[in-house]
């Protein structure tokens, strides 16, 4: 596709400048009229064939196992949250007193508190690796500080393919080989990343995938998407729900109640993953990502970003440096001369919107925006220097 921006497929107003894509994505177009055709299905739901319950789930299982890469699209099951597909990780796996899980400093809640209760249930150990707040590459160095934490000790590794906060790029490739070396479980949130950085499941091969649907994958508020690898094939889900079992197409026969599960990831579906209305919205947001392509979203957020970040560097930013960071979403660390709090007015006033990470405002953008936003954004940042 050509990377011209893409601004007539949202209904974004002219005078607002979304840059906050990381907390919630907006609509676009075709998501919005696949939403109101299912909503208004459901007002006739004699029209609903029992198909509908099973054949638009596997054409959105089929689509994401596309975008992450990989041929088996029954390795994917469709939650409702990232802390669901956590907790189905943190139900299947068994560890030894001593042993330690992983983790990154400031890593998202969701992708903590199941592995505290997993730590606490077998005497484990979090080991929490911080970032080093270098000056200069400061992403090389937590990288390489990850991977000197990987021991015979480590069981479990629980991270982001970035920071989500920051846009720090961890090496998943050289961290995968590292826990392989150890036998260790590498666990991966994808939220900030799937659909807007490129991601390959041949080329990482985790042990499981988490990710939330309703930030770069533009899906309802309400659902996400998890990859689960030979690991967990024969697992125990966290619930028991009909659809999950074999043979549950069979609504005539329903009550021949069936003790096994679908194969692979099946069995970790949630219960009423055939939603009429949140998988045909999904369904129309994956097809657009898919044409889109993440690649081609990461070189075009990289353009229309490139000389604001020149700017905001000589206002006295910090910004990692781009070996080691998205464009797409990246983190900048402002002046401590700068009054937050004036800042804050000011973006309001002017309709700039963005997330604030203590010392660092969070950037996080896609085709729907333009240079003209960045711009507008450093004029902001000057007004109040």
């Amino acid at each position: 596709m050509s990377t011209q921006h893409q601004k007539h497929l949202f209904s974004i107003s002219e005078e607002v400048t979304y840059l906050n894509i990381a907390s919630l994505s907006p609509s676009f177009k075709a998501i919005e009229r696949a939403g109101l055709d299912a909503v208004l299905q459901k007002s006739k739901p004699y029209t609903i064939p029992i198909s509908d319950f099973f054949d638009p789930v596997i054409e959105l299982k089929s689509l994401f196992a596309e975008l992450i890469d990989t041929d088996e699209p029954d390795r994917v099951a469709t939650i409702p949250s990232v802390s669901y597909g956590m907790a189905t990780v943190a139900n299947n796996v068994k560890l030894n007193s001593g042993d330690e899980i992983l983790v990154i400093d400031e890593q998202f809640p969701s992708n903590i508190y199941a592995w505290r209760k997993l730590a606490a249930t077998y005497d484990a150990k979090i080991t929490t690796i911080e970032s080093p707040n270098l000056e200069n590459n400061n992403g090389k160095q937590w990288n390489q500080d990850i991977l000197d934490a990987i021991t015979a000790n480590t069981a479990l590794v629980a991270l982001g393919n970035i920071h989500w906060s920051n846009g720090t790029i961890f090496d998943l490739k050289a961290i995968r080989e590292k826990t392989k070396q150890h036998n260790a479980l590498l666990i991966i949130d994808g939220s900030q990343t799937i659909g807007a950085f490129p991601f390959s499941v041949k080329d990482i091969q985790p042990d499981a995938l988490i990710c939330a649907g309703y930030k770069w994958l533009f899906g309802p508020y309400g659902c996400a998407y998890a990859y689960y690898g030979n690991y967990f094939d024969n697992g125990e889900p966290i619930e028991n729900n009909w659809a999950n079992r074999l043979n549950s197409e069979d609504f005539a026969g329903l009550t021949n109640y069936e003790s096994r599960y679908k194969p692979l990831a099946n069995r970790y579906t949630a219960g009423e993953s055939g939603s009429f209305i949140y998988v045909k919205m999904q369904i129309a947001a994956l097809k657009q990502i898919i044409d889109w392509s993440p690649k081609v979203i990461q070189e075009y957020c990289k353009a229309i970003a490139s000389n604001a970040v020149n700017e905001l560097i000589n206002l006295g930013c910090k910004i990692e440096h781009p070996n080691y960071r998205t464009h797409h979403l990246f983190g900048v660390k402002l002046p401590e001369n700068l009054d937050r709090e004036k800042l804050k007015k000011a973006l309001k006033e002017q309709h700039i919107f963005l997330s604030f990470r203590g010392q660092f405002i969070r950037i996080s953008c896609h085709l729907f925006n333009t240079e003209d936003d960045f711009d507008k954004l450093v004029n902001c940042i000057k007004s109040v220097l």
